[in-house]
């Protein structure tokens, strides 16, 4: 039964899950992106959104705070550091979860798990494509031109019968 199930316990303890958790938040915190399973992955972001929540304010409880979950200072600094200043005025929403397929050995579903304003490629490429991009109606210049091309087709209006 699961009564009082409220989140995926990871098939682990309560201290091999905060031990897994923890060492997850650092790596993503070091690297922006990795890659783990879904469950993982899904597991993470509650754990590591509230914490960039409290690295918006820097101030010495926040740290205290943020340093008793992860207890890596160097994942500290750049937490409070580049990270707290790229998603200081984003609301929430502060990591990506994109499902990269299933594991060859065992299936398991995999996901990659990353920083949203960290993302430069994808960044780039929405600020270029919004610039570019007309909005044009459904088939409509394309017609047009194709309409032109070809010349239109006069139908004889005599009749044949008359003759």
């Amino acid at each position: 039964m699961r009564h009082g199930k409220k989140f995926n316990h990871l098939g682990r303890k309560a201290p091999h899950r905060k031990a897994l958790l923890k060492n997850l938040a650092i790596a993503l915190v070091t690297h922006k992106r990795i890659n783990t399973t879904l469950a993982k992955a899904k597991a993470l972001r509650v754990f590591i959104e509230p914490l960039i929540t409290k690295s918006k304010k820097d101030t010495t409880h926040s740290r205290r705070v943020v340093f008793s979950y992860l207890q890596n200072k160097d994942a500290i600094k750049e937490l409070f550091g580049p990270i707290s200043v790229k998603v200081g005025d984003r609301p929430g929403g502060y990591v990506r979860i994109i499902k990269t397929g299933f594991r060859k050995s065992d299936a398991a579903e995999m996901a990659m798990i990353e920083l949203v304003d960290f993302n430069e490629v994808l960044l780039s490429s929405t600020d270029s494509s919004k610039s570019k991009r007309r909005r044009t109606r459904r088939g409509g210049k394309a017609n047009v031109e194709t309409a032109a091309a070809t010349p239109p087709v006069v139908a004889d209006t005599t009749n044949e019968e008359e003759e």
